[in-house]
């Protein structure tokens, strides 16, 4: 018998069985109620398979599909999720806290049926089926035993789930990175007609007035500013390559990120990689235990149905991590990618287009959600570090290379449309008026050997970052000349500072990280690490620590300062206080409104031996810190897998200045006003 044919007879034996248990009553009360509710489910995403295989859903009109998109999400929207099992706080108050847990993790990783119906993907539809079926058995024979379920034989019955198909999920999703034959959303973004919205409904991901006034509003625009924007996107890209010193012309592959509703940009951007000979490849963003679920999207994807829902299930891998599941993801990265290598060789880098606009996320801690102890923590960080040499390993960081750029959704308020010209305005600012300006900054800086960096209004960042000796200040320099290439918009002077005399407190009274609100956030420096740190996002110092230091620091327990860098794009930040859009803007934009500071790895992580030079033919030489070069002795030692910036906007700084080795001060800006002679068409937006 055919693999597939297995599958199929799996499929539908399993199937069968799951069409029983609605009308049983073997298990608890309780129980019967959850199991009820997965079975419910389970057969939903099976008719909606079978609409996908057979067509029908492509025939059914606007409304149809809008009711049907609801129905999909409904159980976890925000209006909902009290009452929902993927709750976690409702699955432990109505099942216990150790079966409940477990069960609250196993429907999160049944919702994964939903791009697996859309995908028309049998085996992703197979394993989560016979999951669910293998849990209700160990449920029905305990009934019948007259006892409880056994709490650990659950917990066993899930790690062996996740420890048995993590190899071929991350298969499956490396694919979709690096084969353009994985073309399931190419070929929705590419032959349909773009003028009739029902589209949006084909990829499987939650639709919300967003997505369609963004499509539609796109669908208005002139083709030549549709091309204007693809343009930008794409020549940053390109250009990403040539001015790293990257050979673009070995690669093939390129994948696209983005957030459904810019279909009219996507598109012409796919035609244009396609004349510079790469591929476009479409990976969704992740929606189950093996890809991750994340507030921070990456991927493709629609918007999101609960924040909350997929924060409270960003560690449920805690559930099972031990060291030999670990150690099994670690051995499955590597025999996947060297199944592929001739493919991973081939892959450019990610291209991305992130929106923003919605409102911004303040997240509920909950003591029932599945959180790493101090030794998983650990564990997960090294697991983290070993998949990440492997991938570069295969994917060599010093030959491939990105690009972002960002745009608003009609949830950013009632002037939308205003908005987004000015975005645009934005992304296309004059390259060559901020390369001349940014040079000066630069000058200047390169004669210096510290940067101090003082707050106003509230703001009471007092701190002095150590920048590194140039041997030959006549060919070097320590600051990237930051343009529109991979980092869209312009506006921005970068460095990978010294550790050792870096030192003193960054303070930000309020400022939004990876989607996620910080207030009054604390950070104490000393060579070049955070000592001491905290917010006052609650009401207990631990729980405070407790946020930073799992979502700033990524479990790691303690960061060094791997960027310091001046956001020059007076533009963005008039812009954002125009129209009060300051706490949604993105970090892409916002980390241009000001200085910044960036905890974790360097820019230049894994590609410190790659030359590269600014416009004025300058090599930059401040590439690594003294944690980056330990790669040469220990690369697990080296790098952290995070990069997180934090801005200080204008109106916060009282003064920004270099010192140089003399203790000659040169000031940069002055209460919020750039000072240094020949930036003063920055301070013209200011006004």
């Amino acid at each position: 018998m055919r693999e597939e044919e297995l599958i199929a007879e799996r499929y539908e034996l399993a199937l069968a069985r799951i069409k029983e248990i609605p009308n049983e009553s073997i298990c608890g009360e309780g129980y019967r109620d959850y199991f009820k509710q997965m079975a419910d489910f389970v057969l939903m995403m099976d008719r909606t398979y079978a609409l996908v295989e057979s067509g029908a859903l492509r025939q059914m009109g606007l409304e149809e599909l809008k009711v049907h998109n609801h129905a999909l999400y409904a159980d976890i929207l925000p209006a909902h999720y009290g009452e929902s099992y993927a709750n976690p706080d409702y699955a432990v108050n109505r099942l216990g806290e150790s079966i409940g847990e477990c069960l609250s993790f196993l429907y999160a990783e049944l919702r994964g049926m939903i791009p697996a119906a859309y995908e028309t993907n049998p085996v992703s539809m197979t394993m989560r089926v016979e999951l669910l079926l293998e849990v209700y058995q160990l449920f029905v024979c305990a009934a019948e035993d007259r006892k409880e379920p056994d709490a650990e034989e659950l917990r066993q019955i899930l790690y062996w789930y996740v420890s048995d198909y993590y190899e071929a999920a991350f298969e499956e999703k490396s694919l979709t990175l690096l084969d353009a034959n994985r073309d399931f959303a190419r070929r929705i973004i590419m032959e349909s007609d773009l003028s009739d919205l029902r589209y949006l409904y084909w990829f499987g991901e939650y639709i919300t007035e967003n997505e369609l006034r963004t499509a539609a509003h796109l669908h208005e625009m002139p083709s030549e500013k549709i091309k204007l924007m693809a343009d930008t996107y794409t020549e940053g890209y390109r250009i990403g390559f040539e001015v790293t010193n990257k050979d673009i012309s070995i690669k093939d592959i390129v994948t696209i990120r983005y957030f459904l509703g810019f279909e009219q940009v996507i598109r012409q951007a796919v035609l244009n990689f396609d004349q510079i000979g790469l591929q476009s490849t479409f990976c969704r963003a992740g929606a189950d235990i093996f890809q991750g679920r994340s507030v921070n999207k990456n991927g493709y994807c629609g918007a999101n149905p609960n924040k909350q829902y997929d924060y409270d299930h960003k560690e449920d891998m805690a559930l099972f991590l031990d060291a030999a599941l670990a150690e099994r993801k670690v051995e499955a990265v590597r025999n996947v990618f060297e199944r592929h290598k001739e493919l991973a060789a081939l892959y450019g880098g990610p291209a991305v287009v992130e929106s923003f606009g919605e409102e911004p996320f303040v997240p509920e801690n909950k003591e029932t959600a599945c959180r790493f102890s101090e030794k998983q923590q650990k564990l997960s960080v090294s697991n983290a570090g070993k998949i990440a040499d492997i991938q570069n390993e295969y994917i060599k960081g010093e030959e491939h290379s990105f690009t972002i750029i960002a745009f608003p959704v009609p949830g950013i308020g009632e002037r939308y449309e205003e908005i987004f010209d000015d975005v645009v305005r934005i992304n296309t600012l004059d390259y060559m008026l901020y390369r001349d300006i940014q040079q000066k900054i630069i000058d200047v800086l390169d004669k210096g050997s510290t940067v101090l960096v003082n707050g106003m209004n509230g703001n009471e960042t007092d701190i002095r970052v150590q920048l590194h000796k140039l041997d030959d200040p006549e060919t070097q320099t320590n600051f990237e000349n930051c343009v529109a290439d991979v980092n869209i918009p312009v506006g921005e002077v970068f460095t990978s500072p010294k550790l050792a005399g870096t030192e003193g407190l960054l303070h930000v009274p309020r400022v939004f990280l990876n989607e996620l609100e910080y207030r009054d956030l604390r950070l104490h420096f000393q060579d070049g690490f955070v000592t001491d740190y905290g917010c006052g996002n609650f009401a207990g110092e631990e729980e405070n620590r407790k946020y930073i230091r799992d979502n700033v620091f990524h479990h790691h327990e303690r960061l060094p300062l791997g960027e310091f860098a001046i956001g020059t794009n007076t533009t963005a930040f008039s812009v954002a206080r125009k129209y009060g859009i300051e706490d949604k803007l993105p970090i892409l934009i916002a980390e241009k409104t000001g200085p910044h500071f960036a905890l974790g790895d360097t820019c230049y992580s894994h590609e410190e031996e790659v030359k590269s030079y600014n416009p004025d033919g300058k090599e930059i030489v401040a590439k690594e810190n003294e944690v980056s070069v330990l790669r040469d002795t220990d690369v697990s030692k080296a790098y952290f897998q995070c990069h997180t910036d934090i801005t200080i906007p204008y109106d916060e700084l009282g003064e920004l200045s270099v010192l140089t080795e003399s203790g000659e001060k040169f000031v940069i800006i002055q209460d919020g006003q750039f000072v240094l002679p020949g930036c003063e068409e920055l301070n013209r937006a200011l006004v």
